[in-house]
């Protein structure tokens, strides 16, 4: 029998050390490991994970060209908050916004920052909605102790963490059955003086939709003629901000508005860059409660900084700045032109079946396919959703809606940029073999529906 150090040479010389040994997972090592042995310890451990090419839960970027893959490696080392060591990286963040902003048509000299993703974004946006509202209600003479902040059940749960972290009420309009967006007449009865803002969704997560933006700014211009209230608009297109001025350029939602006065945008999403990078994007510097704003020089040069990280890597600064001059307005619509013409032929194809109703698929929507059953089956969307996953490794969610629309299931397939037209056809024809599947066996088991994670993704 071989002896320790024999087994350890051994597997150094022909394979894996952990072929046969327990990793580490209770206590901290005593000692190290090789390079290598690091590198297959952690590759075998994702090696048990699903597949990103076939989850189409997820927003987020799960492939980007190799180019801009070299260039994130080369750049993981730089701290983005050090101006001073790293100026042409700041410089490249403000190109960024300065590009972002003219595709969201803003109206002259701007601010933003990049964030973490939308999720800082959004406390950020509601942060200058907060503290600017309280700087016109004492200029104004009035109190500042009931702050709100208007919007609907379709927004990412963000929404509501901003809501209790700092100390607002949140005034969320309920969703209804074959409705799940919301427009102006479901907004106006909830404004006030105290109301710091509205929020309105660029492509909801659960169907893929917009609020009626449109209808929610003309409302808001009329209530400041009418009652002298100037409630801003922010835009939460965490999803949207990416694939609206591509798929819909003639449709306005943005700065094109008057009272729109601040926009959030995920890159990590349809800027098809890895996270987490996201945008927060104002009107004009104005709409910058200053009060958020700090002057520091903690590392050599005297900087504005008004983001809630610190310390926090540059590679996906730049990865960004990558893909906007890699693909331009021609480039990203291209992109988003396929997605929309793949997620097109799925729902055909889950039309053609006869046993799926397709939610809202000729209205303005993300690349995606948001359906549910019709008729009465023996299994629900829950069941196909587990046998997509146990057959074929398809992660497609099944949720139900937020209030008052909480007794409707739907499903979701994104379609996103690696998604060929023969993955399409295959995802429809295992999608046909399921449902085929758990007629014949009338739906799942108990033990399988205890192991099903529900949720619309993000």
């Amino acid at each position: 029998m071989s002896t320790p150090s024999e087994l350890s040479a051994m597997s150094a010389l022909y394979g894996n050390r952990f072929a046969t040994e327990e990793v580490p997972s209770r206590e901290f090592p005593v000692t190290g490991m090789s390079a290598l042995d690091a590198m297959r310890l952690v590759a075998e451990d994702l090696a048990l994970e699903g597949d990103p090419g076939r989850n189409l839960a997820t927003f987020v970027t799960t492939w980007m060209e190799p180019e801009a893959q070299q260039i994130i490696a080369q750049n993981l080392h730089r701290n983005f908050i050090d101006h001073a060591e790293y100026p042409r990286t700041a410089e490249i963040e403000q190109r960024c916004i300065r590009m972002l902003a003219d595709l969201f048509h803003a109206p002259g000299e701007t601010t933003g920052a990049r964030t973490q993703g939308s999720s800082e974004a959004i406390m950020l946006g509601g942060l200058s909605l907060k503290w600017n509202w309280r700087t016109r209600r004492q200029a104004e003479g009035g109190g500042a102790e009931r702050p709100n902040l208007v919007f609907g059940g379709d927004v990412h749960v963000v929404w509501e963490k901003f809501c209790r972290y700092f100390d607002v009420e949140p005034r969320i309009v309920p969703l209804q059955p074959g409705k799940y967006t919301i427009g102006p007449e479901d907004v106006a009865p909830h404004v006030d003086e105290n109301t710091i803002g509205v929020a309105a969704v660029l492509g909801t997560t659960f169907t893929g939709h917009k609020d009626d933006i449109v209808g929610i700014n003309d409302l808001l211009v009329r209530i400041k003629q009418e009652r002298g209230l100037d409630v801003p608009l922010h835009v939460d297109g965490a999803s949207g901000g990416f694939v609206w001025p591509f798929l819909y350029p003639d449709s306005p939602w943005d700065f094109r508005l008057e009272q729109v006065r601040s926009i959030n945008v995920s890159g990590h999403k349809f800027g098809l860059v890895y996270p987490g990078i996201g945008w927060l994007i104002f009107r004009e510097v104005a709409d910058l409660a200053p009060d958020l704003v700090f002057k520091e020089n903690y590392l050599g040069k005297t900087d504005s900084t008004f983001t809630l990280n610190f310390s926090t890597g540059s590679a996906m600064v730049l990865a960004q700045y990558y893909n906007l001059v890699r693909y331009g307005r021609e480039g990203y619509t291209y992109i988003m032109r396929n997605m929309q013409a793949n997620a097109r032929a799925l729902g055909d194809q889950l039309e053609a079946m006869e046993r799926f109703e397709l939610i809202g698929r000729h209205e303005e929507q993300l690349p995606l396919v948001a359906f549910r059953l019709s008729g009465e089956h023996d299994y629900d969307e829950f069941d196909i959703a587990w046998q997509l996953s146990a057959e074929r490794g398809w992660m497609v969610p099944a949720y139900t809606l937020p209030p008052d629309a909480q007794d409707i299931t739907i499903m979701r397939a994104l379609v996103k940029e690696t998604m060929s037209r023969e993955h399409v056809d295959t995802l429809a024809r295992d999608i046909e073999e399921a449902c085929r599947t758990l007629a014949a066996k009338g739906g799942a088991h108990e033990s399988e529906r205890a192991k099903m994670v529900v949720g619309s993704g993000h």
